[in-house]
């Protein structure tokens, strides 16, 4: 039970980040050829959390908590943020470059700021500065971005996320650390912060796209695959149509897909023997719509891999020999919005198969099958930069050897951006 919990406290608090949407900018000045943009949030939510203490509750891979009751005061799926971009125009270019760093409220554990939390006396939180980047390019040809920043496959399914401005499943509350789950592994598998080299497309009435190579990465919680000698490839397509300011129908849809191949190390080979798998190519593709009509917004999204894993990008991909699992999973949102207040409600689900080689006896396994959640949420504009919020979350996770947890939870909070 122990274990399982940490992993769920551990993939949540390493997976869960902030992304700051235009909607926010911020501080804007000039210093010679520069334009400057400093932004952020700070946030805080006071959280309950009803975890499950009955018998049979290990789940490998389960993201509701277990134990006893667990409250905090912690960050929702968004740590605190402080980002420094700055653009300018130089020749034939438009030339940019973004530093983003983000603070919890939690005290950081001795594995750093993206472990468990460590709440004790005369700790402290740590900085984690998820971004990184330049880029350069122009309106009639595109951008092309260099460095750390948010990936491209499942990105619009975490930017569209009502529970983004607040805290959703929280995968483990007793020693929260800088960030909660909302619905990432229970819904959309996480899009991640990656080393990249990207390439996105001018805007031509509605459609855009990237494509980018990253860093690739090494399988977790499966058969060890850490050598790469291909990069990870990740791309996207949508269409956005109508004006939120003019048009009372806008919407958009958007689909994304991400491959990447990973080797085991000799030693791996040896001790995993002749009929382990000495290499495997995982890859997915997801999808979703948004639609807004007079107050109303609702989007429909999905996914489905083979050897991409759950919650987090390769995050138990294969069986012990090396064999890929198969995931699939999704959300679908409601939300109306009347003057300052927003209502919505959600349910989603991330699903995990079993391997060839693990069919055989499906009872011995304590392994993930299935986490689900449904939120209920309302979101209060006290000021332009400041949202009120207040969420009930139901959390279960199910084994495929019959193990199951659940848990209820609600938070009261708030955040401002600026």
């Amino acid at each position: 039970m122990k274990t399982r919990t940490n992993l769920a406290i551990a993939v949540g608090s390493i997976l869960a980040a902030v992304y700051m949407t235009p909607a926010f900018a911020g501080i804007d000045f000039t210093a010679g050829d520069w334009k400057v943009d400093i932004s952020g949030n700070v946030n805080a939510f006071y959280v309950g959390a009803d975890c499950d203490n009955g018998a049979n509750t290990a789940v490998v891979g389960g993201l509701a908590c277990t134990g006893d009751r667990a409250t905090s005061v912690r960050n929702g799926l968004l740590p605190a943020a402080f980002v420094f971009s700055a653009t300018s125009r130089q020749g034939d270019y438009d030339v940019g470059v973004t530093i983003g760093l983000y603070p919890g409220i939690n005290s950081s554990a001795a594995a750093g700021v993206n472990g468990a939390g460590l709440p004790q006396a005369l700790q402290t939180p740590g900085i984690d500065a998820r971004q990184a980047f330049f880029t350069f390019g122009d309106a009639s040809w595109g951008t092309v971005k260099m460095g750390r920043d948010i990936g491209i496959f499942g990105k619009d399914a975490i930017l569209d996320d009502m529970t983004l401005l607040g805290v959703g499943s929280t995968g483990g509350n007793a020693a929260p650390g800088n960030t909660s789950l909302g619905r990432i592994g229970i819904g959309y598998i996480y899009t991640d912060w990656e080393p990249q080299i990207t390439y996105t497309t001018p805007n031509y009435s509605g459609f855009s796209g990237s494509v980018g190579i990253f860093q690739p990465l090494d399988a977790v919680g499966s058969a060890s695959y850490t050598r790469h000698s291909s990069p990870q490839i990740q791309a996207g397509l949508s269409y956005d149509w109508g004006d939120a300011k003019n048009d009372d129908f806008t919407g958009k849809v958007w689909g994304g897909v991400v491959s990447q191949k990973a080797q085991a190390t000799a030693a791996d080979i040896a001790a995993n023997g002749s009929g382990a798998s000495t290499s495997f190519t995982g890859s997915g593709f997801d999808g979703g719509i948004k639609l807004d009509y007079a107050g109303f917004e609702g989007v429909l999204y999905g996914y489905s891999g083979k050897g991409l894993g759950t919650t987090g990008l390769f995050i138990l991909p294969t069986s012990a020999d090396g064999q890929k699992r198969d995931s699939d999973g999704g959300y679908a949102q409601l939300t109306y919005k009347i003057d300052k207040l927003k209502i919505g409600a959600s349910y989603g689900e991330s699903n995990l198969k079993l391997a060839s080689d693990e069919k055989a006896d499906p009872s011995a396994s304590d392994l993930l099958k299935r986490n689900d959640s449904g939120v209920v949420g309302v979101y209060y504009s006290l000021t332009k930069n400041v949202t009120l919020v207040g969420e009930y979350i139901d959390t279960k996770s199910k084994a495929w050897n019959g193990n199951s947890a659940s848990d209820t939870t609600y938070a009261i909070g708030g955040i401002i951006f600026f």
